[in-house]
């Protein structure tokens, strides 16, 4: 089958869950836009990042070609209308979503802003939800994913389409980018390919490849020209730290705050967050590899999902979640990992720890188990763990997704949130109210260890523990002399 110029290119905007978990919303219905055919470009064409712009995105995707007119049809038949698979590159420059957000006319529509190929899997020789798909970035792995768990699947989306309007032979529908999508410039090459690894003879698309040219036409002032803000730009590379900015009321962890945090108690981080309506922080049953440890960091987030075999096969090697999560590691990361609690395998070992103290990582914390748990614990990264365990990761856990939201003993964990732990254990601190934490717990610790000198002083616990009227205004009175002082 050779892919034809198709009449109408239709995309679906999110369907899945690693970019629905980027994006921060899950959509009850798929949602939709129009790309041109003007759009089509082959492998091995040039894309040009338009004069004047910055963010240019790469989307790898998998693009259905469908076989014949189908109007009104059942999820099934919409499955059996598809006559091909093949891959795509739905790119998109956020320097032009200023006027037609939604649309995407502009910023998506651009000619060779639609590579497509290079070849054509027949669409009944595989499983639907058994495709993978992976995009490379200068010969680097940056996107992989399958299609076992799409909110919306192939067939639906046929159907659901298929209400309103007639697909006709050759029309094409591009059905979402995982996470990983983002930012290209000129002289990047970058690869989409298609394949089904667990389907006899493996067919794939081969590599669909396109190189990123700089334009040299500038826009003309009789239209929006490019407009872009750090939103756009956190949007477009796919979070904050690859876009080198800071958005405003964003949390960062700084020299002086970690010099704070390096007096307080997760105990007493514990406390204020309950105070503030946040009674299940702390990722329970985690304990440090050494004792004495104390860490502070931002966290990045890993999530296991329990052992499967085919999905170890699919995604248990090469340069997998784990390993992409411990090499994107940087300066005061916390690396915590989804292990539902099972501590019969090991999730970490010696080697990855090694890299993320190279990386100079803030710690490393599982709910699951730790291998070669001494030589971890002399690297010297903070490790908190339920338990040390010496079977290796294939045993019970497949390496999922990267920095998604994740449940970690018990508590809910974002990227970017404050990771704090000491021998108590490991306490969760969002992100939009950590500065009010640690102010709060400093004061509180300040408090504490007064109150513990005027025991040792031998005053009753009455009226002293917590402070009452009396004793907070003679804490007070102190505390005003040592400041002077």
């Amino acid at each position: 089958m050779t892919i034809e110029r198709p009449g109408k290119i239709i995309a679906v905007h999110l369907n899945y869950p690693s970019r629905i978990a980027q994006r921060g919303r899950m959509p009850k219905h798929p949602s939709y836009f129009l790309k041109p055919s003007t759009s089509l470009a082959a492998s091995g064409d040039t894309i040009e990042r338009p004069a004047g712009t910055e963010l240019l995105a790469y989307e790898g995707e998998v693009a259905l070609v469908i076989g014949r007119r189908v109007r009104r049809c059942t999820p099934e038949e919409g499955w059996a209308a598809v006559a091909g698979i093949t891959a795509a590159n739905d790119f998109g420059v956020y320097d032009l979503r200023s006027v037609d957000n939604g649309s995407n006319l502009r910023n998506k529509g651009g000619d060779g802003f639609t590579p497509l190929g290079p070849d054509v899997i027949d669409a009944a020789s595989v499983d639907p939800s058994g495709l993978r798909l992976r995009t490379w970035v200068n010969g680097t792995l940056v996107q992989e994913d399958t299609t076992a768990e799409l909110v919306f699947p192939f067939g639906l989306l046929v159907a659901d389409l298929a209400q309103l309007i007639t697909l006709e032979r050759g029309d094409v529908i591009l059905t979402g980018t995982p996470a990983g999508a983002s930012v290209t410039v000129p002289g990047d090459l970058i690869e989409v390919e298609v394949d089904a690894p667990t389907t006899s003879g493996r067919p794939t698309t081969g590599r669909l490849v396109t190189r990123v040219v700089e334009g040299s036409v500038p826009f003309e002032d009789y239209g929006a020209g490019p407009s872009v803000d750090d939103l756009q730009r956190v949007e477009a590379w796919g979070n904050a730290e690859s876009a080198g900015v800071t958005l405003k009321g964003a949390f960062v962890l700084t020299d002086e705050l970690r010099k704070v945090l390096s007096g307080v108690a997760v105990a007493t981080i514990s406390a204020e967050l309950r105070k503030r309506g946040f009674p299940h922080a702390t990722i329970d049953g985690v304990r440090p590899l050494t004792p004495g440890t104390h860490m502070a960091g931002t966290a990045r987030t890993l999530r296991y999902v329990a052992h499967r075999p085919d999905l170890f096969d699919q995604h248990g090697g090469g340069q997998n979640a784990q390993k992409r999560a411990v090499d994107s590691l940087r300066a005061g990361d916390v690396l915590v990992m989804e292990a539902r609690g099972d501590t019969s395998a090991g999730t970490l070992g010696d080697v990855l720890a090694q890299r993320a103290k190279f990386l100079e990582a803030g710690g490393l914390v599982t709910d699951g188990a730790v291998r070669d748990s001494s030589a971890v614990a002399a690297i010297g990264v903070p490790t908190f763990s339920c338990g040390v365990h010496p079977s290796v990761l294939g045993r019970r856990h497949v390496p999922w997704e990267v920095d998604s939201t994740i449940t970690c003993g018990g508590a809910t964990v974002q990227t970017g949130d404050l990771i704090v732990g000491d021998d108590d254990g490991v306490v969760v601190v969002p992100a939009h109210i950590a500065a009010d934490v640690i102010a709060a717990a400093a004061e509180k610790e300040s408090q504490d260890a007064w109150v513990v000198d005027r025991v040792a002083e031998g005053n009753p616990l009455d009226g002293l523990f917590p402070p009452g009227p009396i004793w907070q205004r003679r804490y007070q009175e102190d505390r005003t002399r040592r400041h002077d002082a």
